[in-house]
């Protein structure tokens, strides 16, 4: 199993300004980008590579 950090996210995207830490949509991004991945349904593991850059870069709108 990689190193990471284990994200569980929210049920629905609440469509905020930025997006939550915790949304569906910021950790689809991350793992197109390569940064997370997908552990089950709801569980994402981020990479300690992603960087607050990179988390902050996938929540913009």
């Amino acid at each position: 199993m990689a190193a990471g950090r284990l994200v569980k996210t929210k049920k629905k995207c609440c469509k905020s300004g930025p997006r939550c830490k915790k949304c569906p949509a910021a950790m689809r991004k991350l793992e197109r980008s390569g940064l997370a991945t997908r552990v089950s349904k709801r569980s994402y593991m981020v990479s300690l590579d992603a960087t607050k850059k990179d988390l902050k870069e996938a929540r913009k709108r």
